[in-house]
């Protein structure tokens, strides 16, 4: 019980440290990882070691992932590949089911693209389609957002969920094709579904951010715009195919277990949307750097805050408080899977960052995972689902959302709020549901 008392105040603390004090929260891991090991009996002088390594340990796992996966999103919004991708959906979807083109296109772009550039990005797409067309800015909003709410949780190369695939050591392409399968229900009822319920709010507001686009600057071909957003998950698809068509090739095995690696992979897709996207479009290499040093600074605290829970991490292992939260768990009747979506949803509440909440309950659920028996790419699913729940106002994106869409506190809750709920529980249901089903199909 005094374990369980110390890792409650530990994660009380932490809460506080950012929310109250408004401290940084790479600051704030590092303050509370010191702590943590002096509460849980570490000796003061094997802290700071364990602390290193825990940020070096995560750093190394995931920093080229996230860095060319920063590079490749900003030069997909730079070059203009993101708003050639949307047009062409639209104009497939037509006025009649522009919902579900909505959805398309956020999912396509919620791929390579981070979650605030993505944000941002698409705001003139849904306020050029409601000036368009006349319709409720709900209607076409939310099932772009939900996308990029859904990829930001469930799917890489984002940030939380490379990450939770690093602690948890589990396989990318794996984690990639049950993310697919979990936000796909995720995103139509929280995206098109829902909306037509709340279609009325927020349409006598005059939003007046629909601009003509400049047709003067050169854009790449919808076929360039495509298979430059895709490739990530192009290459990480081909690399869990083949071996399966050349069982028997170990040469093709051998390529393509390295193909598979998610530094390559995230390497080569930069590679190629450089020539595809930079070169072969007139671009000099001089301005594509400059782009690519753009991404890494708006990312450098994503890194820092990831680095942090390392750190945290590294501590509750080398105090033996993983084996003994283990142990308790066995007599426990709560699913871990459940537990730890209830965990990070928990801190998505009090905190309202959805990388700090996801990787803070990494840290308390990734010491007992050698003593449960559970699929470590629905764990990564299932803390996805719940770093995303509920949504208020110590978020960001609560408030990106009620100033664009010019919308009361109390609307914002009945739309937005709700919307990532949604996300959030369908998801974990979705997790569970393929926690039972894969070991019957013995995937």
């Amino acid at each position: 019980m005094a374990l369980f008392l110390t890792l409650l105040v530990v994660v009380i603390a932490l809460i506080c440290l950012i929310s109250i004090f408004k401290i940084n929260p790479f600051i704030s891991f590092l303050i509370i990882s010191i702590l943590a090991g002096l509460a849980l009996g570490i000796p003061f002088s094997e802290i700071t070691a364990a602390v290193q390594k825990g940020i070096g340990d995560m750093m190394s796992s995931i920093l080229i992932v996230i860095c060319m996966g920063a590079m490749m999103g900003k030069l997909v919004a730079e070059s203009g590949a993101a708003k050639v991708i949307a047009d062409r959906i639209i104009q497939l979807f037509g006025r009649s089911y522009i919902q579900w083109g909505m959805v398309f296109t956020g999912f396509i772009i919620g791929i390579p693209l981070f979650y605030n550039i993505g944000f941002v990005l698409v705001i003139p797409i849904i306020f050029s389609l409601v000036y368009q067309y006349k319709i409720s800015p709900m209607l076409v909003g939310l099932p772009i957002l939900a996308s990029l709410s859904a990829a930001h949780a469930f799917l890489p190369p984002h940030p939380s969920p490379v990450a939770l695939v690093a602690i948890f050591n589990a396989n990318m392409g794996r984690t990639l094709l049950l993310g697919v399968l979990c936000a796909i229900p995720a995103i139509i009822i929280a995206g098109p579904l829902f909306s037509k319920t709340i279609k009325r709010v927020g349409n006598d507001n005059q939003i007046n951010l629909y601009v003509p686009e400049d047709s003067s600057l050169p854009t790449p071909s919808v076929i360039l715009s495509f298979v430059a957003a895709l490739l990530p998950v192009g290459i990480i698809s081909l690399a869990q195919i083949l071996p399966f068509l050349f069982s028997k090739d170990a040469k093709i095995i051998t390529i393509c277990s390295a193909l598979g690696d998610p530094a390559i992979v995230m390497l080569l897709s930069l590679l190629l949307s450089t020539y595809l996207l930079g070169i072969r479009l007139g671009k000099s290499v001089k301005e594509l750097m400059v782009i690519y040093e753009n991404a890494v600074k708006e990312i450098v605290m994503i890194l820092l805050i990831i680095g942090g829970s390392g750190a945290l991490k590294e501590v509750l292992i080398q105090s033996g408080a993983g084996e003994q939260i283990a142990l308790f768990f066995d007599h426990v009747a709560i699913h871990p899977l459940l537990l730890a979506w209830l965990i990070a949803a928990t801190i998505r509440v009090c905190l309202g960052s959805a990388t700090v909440a996801g990787l803070t309950t990494a840290g308390i659920v990734a010491p007992m995972m050698a003593h449960i028996q559970v699929d470590p790419s629905l764990m990564v699913l299932a803390i996805g689902a719940g770093s995303i729940m509920c949504s208020h106002v110590n978020d960001s994106g609560f408030w990106l959302f009620k100033e664009y869409f010019q919308l009361s506190i109390k609307d914002t809750f009945r739309t937005w709020t709700l919307m990532e709920s949604l996300l959030s529980v369908v998801g974990i249901m979705a997790v569970m549901i393929l926690s039972y089903l894969l070991p019957l199909l013995q995937l």
